[in-house]
Formats: structure tokens, C-alpha cells, sequence
């Protein structure tokens, strides 16, 4: 689903444009969440970058993630009761399928009625389709 390529030094830009200072653990805290095929929560965030950053804290983690989701830099997915994950808020819409057998999220295509009008009155600012069910890979070793 990710169209745009984000470097550190485009991430830095990025933040500093939303005015968010672009600390060096702020870059790699969206980095992570831009590299990540999983769409990560704060603790597989702090999980993958401490062993890089010691000073880092999981405080840290999530003061970050809510500085950069207020500052529309990044966007919450909340198709896991109890544990936000993140995800690049400057992409294609789409939507999310979570697996129930190994709990990874994916990206998938926004269906194309979900993004119609809006009942008059109302302004839609934003739209989150979320899917459960079995991924492919999980189904495949449940039939064998």
C-alpha cells in the first residue's frame, strides 16, 4: 500500500514541517513504524529499537507516538482490543485485516463503497475498515 519512500532525512523534514522536533529518536521511532510489515505497537516499537538506543525508554515510545499521531504524521489502527498499533498516516486509504490465527495485520484494499458520501450534515474525517479472520498462510496449515 505505501507509494511514498521515506528516508530520515524526508521523516526529519516531515516533522519539523508539522512542528514536531525531529529528535534522533523521534526519526527512528517513525522509521520503524514506516519499515515495519506489522504494523507495530509501542512495545514492539521500544522491542526492536532499545537494543540500537539505550537511552531510549518506553515512556519515550509513547510521548513520540502521541506527538507524531497529533501532529498527523502517523495514525493509530485499533483492530487489536487493548493494543494500539501504528501506521503512516500519509498513504493510499485502505483498510486492515487482522489475522486471529497469528495475529499479524495487513494491509488491504479500501472497499470502494466505504468511501461514498456522507449523510448531509455530517463531515467524514476519517474511515477505518477493520477485517478479522484467518490469513492465508494461517488457513493453509489448519487444512493440512
Amino acid at each position: 500500500m505505501q507509494s511514498i519512500t521515506y528516508t530520515e532525512s524526508r521523516l526529519a523534514e516531515m516533522m519539523h514541517s508539522a512542528g514536531v522536533r525531529p529528535t534522533l529518536q523521534r526519526i527512528a521511532i517513525m522509521s520503524c513504524v514506516y519499515h515495519s510489515t506489522k504494523h507495530p505497537s509501542a512495545d514492539d516499537i521500544y522491542t526492536e529499537l532499545s537494543p540500537e538506543y539505550p537511552s531510549l525508554s518506553l515512556t519515550t515510545v509513547y510521548n513520540s507516538l502521541r506527538a507524531l499521531t497529533a501532529a498527523g504524521l502517523l495514525r493509530t489502527v485499533d483492530i487489536d482490543s487493548g493494543n494500539m498499533h501504528y501506521d503512516m498516516a500519509l498513504q493510499t486509504p485502505h483498510s486492515h485485516f487482522m489475522c486471529r490465527g497469528c495475529g499479524r495485520i495487513f494491509d488491504m484494499e479500501m472497499p470502494s463503497d466505504v468511501c461514498g458520501g456522507a449523510t448531509p450534515g455530517f463531515v467524514i474525517d476519517c474511515v477505518d475498515v477493520y477485517y478479522k479472520g484467518i490469513c492465508p498462510q494461517c488457513a493453509n496449515i489448519q487444512n493440512n
